[in-house]
């Protein structure tokens, strides 16, 4: 009998998305609940973190995104969990991760001799650098699957962490019999920009005017003709996709100079000159092509001398206790403003305990609905006569581009985000500040290798210092050499020393390519 026969004839997986595979996983997530009573607050207990980091998202989308592949190394930072000298960590990646990075993360482990914690490592690899999500990847791949199932010593103490939660994210949980701290992919919808909309309405929460569940393009252009005829001096309006990614999935439309009577009929004629698409090789009539098949919101854009994309991080735990982990005011370009490029931390003291007053009203809504695990909310913030006004404006169900940083802030730090407050302090009771992005990119960094990086790093004295707290950390290493891209996690007493170490680095990554 072949390996294959031989290892699905033992077992028996139900089909993907049918009733029986749905009721398995809600077992799992049941049990759930005492693994994270009894096994997480035991640091010496012996326990499983299975990591997929895996960017299920739309793959025309995230294919324009460079170097996406290389984005499976952002929850390198759960390696921190080695930490606990019981805790073994399974990684598994699309293609290899270079071993000069792990090495990076490792050597940040407080207490933990590198050989003690490469011991409870397990890095695999499909060996597919395909854009297929990797964990399509691994489901095609049942020795892959063997050999995960085969490190995890009890099921009843491992658990999976993804980047987001899919249809195939909850296959692979039944094939390895374990859960995953994250959210039912029934509960999808809330992370849809129309789900979004509608609970924040539930909540009572401040929306932009406009209009969510549109179908086709006859709904977009009745639905952009309304926002005009509501109010005539309205400019623009964002149109969303309905699962678009760290807005590659919106585009900005212009109204046309019309008559107000026309307008419905006049949008069509000049839509296709009118819209901006956010993502790249995009054109408009691709777009609205996408738009028939997924569907969107057309909302009005919120525009303001002073505004700010405030975010809120939030947390789901087993036993539905809901928490804000974190507050960013994220730095935002593209097309009219429209695509994540990095965040300060925390978000401005000014309004930082509001969103975080707001964003908790919304996690217990989610909460009582099932939801569980990591997610954010996104905002849009005006100054108006000396107050601020906050719009919600989307859920992102699943880990973001503000997750890593603060993970690794607080493996670091061991320190703590008041909400109540809006700051960060330390184990040791300083405050600590970061500027971090994914989006670093230049076109004369190409060539530069993991080695190179951190040679140059280490020679300038830019290193993270864990006696000081404050320092330089990177991400997404892999991506550089091909791209000319990596992200920088800055951290500082201060912001403004936060802001200092990134320019740094960044003209010394310069002055170093002109050799």
């Amino acid at each position: 009998m072949t390996f294959q026969k031989k290892y699905y004839s033992q077992q028996h997986y139900p089909s993907m998305g049918s009733a029986e595979e749905k009721d398995i996983f809600i077992h799992l997530q049941h049990k759930f609940s005492a693994q994270f009573q009894q096994v997480f607050p035991d640091r010496l207990a012996q326990k499983t973190v299975v990591i997929i980091p895996s960017l299920t998202l739309d793959k025309e989308i995230l294919s324009k995104v460079k170097g996406h592949i290389y984005y499976e190394e952002r929850l390198l930072c759960l390696l921190m969990l080695l930490k606990m000298p019981e805790t073994h960590v399974i990684y598994i990646t699309s293609v290899p991760v270079d071993p000069v990075i792990v090495d990076y993360y490792i050597h940040l482990l407080p207490g933990i001799t590198g050989n003690h914690a490469r011991k409870r490592l397990h890095m695999l690899s499909c060996y597919d650098a395909s854009s297929k999500p990797l964990t399509e990847k691994i489901l095609e791949r049942p020795r892959l699957i063997y050999r995960i199932k085969e490190l995890i010593a009890d099921t009843n103490a491992a658990h999976m962490s993804c980047f987001n939660v899919t249809a195939i994210e909850r296959s692979l949980a039944l094939k390895l019999n374990i859960p995953i701290y994250g959210c039912d992919p029934d509960l999808f919808r809330f992370g849809t920009k129309t789900g979004g909309r509608l609970l924040f309405k539930k909540c009572g929460i401040t929306v932009p005017k406009g209009f969510e569940n549109l179908k086709n393009e006859d709904d977009l252009f009745k639905a952009l003709a309304t926002l005009k005829t509501e109010n005539p001096f309205l400019k623009r309006a964002v149109i969303k996709l309905e699962d678009g990614f760290s807005g590659d999935g919106n585009a900005v439309f212009t109204y046309p100079t019309t008559d107000i009577l026309n307008i419905e009929e006049d949008i069509r004629i000049s839509f296709h000159t009118q819209l901006q698409v956010v993502a790249t090789n995009i054109d408009a009539n691709a777009y609205l092509q996408k738009f028939n098949r997924m569907g969107g919101i057309a909302e009005e854009f919120i525009d303001a001398i002073e505004k700010t994309s405030p975010s809120v991080q939030c947390r789901i735990n087993p036993i539905k206790e809901s928490e804000i982990i974190s507050t960013h005011d994220q730095l935002l370009g593209g097309a009219d403003n429209q695509v994540f490029i990095g965040a300060y931390f925390p978000a401005n003291e000014e309004y930082a305990k509001d969103i975080s007053t707001i964003g908790k009203i919304i996690t217990d809504e989610l909460s009582r609905q099932g939801a569980l695990g990591r997610f954010s909310i996104d905002f849009i913030s005006v100054k108006e006569q000396g107050e601020w006004k906050h719009y919600a404006i989307e859920i992102n169900l699943r880990k973001g581009g503000t997750t890593h940083p603060f993970l690794l802030l607080q493996f670091l730090t061991d320190g703590i985000y008041r909400h109540n407050h809006g700051d960060y302090i330390t184990a040791s009771g300083n405050k600590r500040f970061y500027l971090a992005s994914d989006n670093v990119e230049n076109e004369k960094f190409k060539g530069l290798t993991p080695h190179d990086l951190l040679d140059i790093v280490i020679h300038h004295e830019l290193m993270y210092d864990a006696t000081k707290q404050e320092g330089i950390m990177f991400h997404l290493m892999g991506a550089l050499s091909q791209y000319g891209k990596l992200g920088i996690l800055s951290i500082g007493s201060t912001k403004e020393r936060a802001t200092e170490f990134f320019e740094k680095i960044i003209s010394v990554l310069n002055e170093e390519c002109e050799l």
